[in-house]
């Protein structure tokens, strides 16, 4: 049986962990963290978050030296179905990094109308009413 102790213990570092997509907005608009797509290069050619670092499983050895360490590290994937960041992100914090991992991933980064870019032109898109408040009026 889990305690209430061991229960809150798992959501407090969970909260610590994750970030959400507005909040991962803030801290990369603000400078304070590098958003790092860690999606194989077709899915990074389809869209990935704009000014996002592109650091794929198959690359990740390599780049470890090269990143520098005292910047905070955003890592996402596709969505919520996906644990490919969770993944990456262990093995950066392995490596003593300071990584948070973005909850909702790329899909919740474009449903919330956040800048994307992409290797060929972007189809145009409205706001999505499940998680706008412009869409549903508000």
């Amino acid at each position: 049986m889990v305690t209430q102790s061991e229960l809150l213990a798992f959501v407090d570092a969970r909260l610590a962990y994750e970030i959400d997509v507005v909040a991962a907005a803030a801290a990369q608009a603000g400078g304070a963290a590098v958003i790092v797509d860690t999606r194989k290069q077709l899915s990074w050619d389809h869209g990935h978050v704009a000014g996002a670092l592109h650091l794929p499983v198959a690359g990740l050895e390599e780049a470890l030296a090269l990143l520098p360490r005292e910047r905070r590290y955003i890592v996402y994937g596709w969505g919520p179905g996906c644990n490919g960041a969770t993944h990456t992100a262990r093995r950066l914090i392995a490596a003593g990094l300071d990584v948070r991992e973005m909850i909702g991933g790329y899909e919740y980064w474009v449903r919330n109308q956040f800048p994307v870019e992409a290797a060929g032109p972007l189809p145009p898109r409205g706001p999505d009413p499940l998680v706008s408040a412009e869409a549903a009026g508000e």
